[in-house]
């Protein structure tokens, strides 16, 4: 899961930032997360174009935003599909036990 262009000067500087405020390892790390994260975007971008009262959009919304609160990214308060497409990277990052630890 590399990014598709290797040498995007402002990519680097922001991955760099990331590496250093965080303390991660390697650009990897980086790079994974970023992948949890347009994964769950896209679910509820898919789930959002669908009917508010559509069966599957109220089960699998249900699921993810109740998935997002467990983990602890997403606020109870804010428990909408809306709020999901919000989300940035920092807020996995500053889930991780390193960061709380530190």
């Amino acid at each position: 899961a590399t990014p598709r262009r290797p040498f995007e000067k402002e990519r680097l500087d922001q991955e760099l930032k990331l590496i250093g405020e965080y303390g991660l390892k390697n650009k990897r790390e980086v790079w994974r997360v970023k992948l949890v994260l347009a994964k769950i975007r896209k679910a509820a971008r898919t789930l959002l174009t669908l009917e508010e009262k559509d069966a599957k959009r109220l089960l699998e919304g249900n699921a993810l935003l109740r998935r997002l609160v467990r983990i602890g990214v997403l606020d109870e308060s804010r428990m909408k599909l809306d709020y999901v497409l919000g989300l940035k990277i920092e807020d996995f990052l500053e889930r991780r036990l390193q960061t709380q630890v530190f």
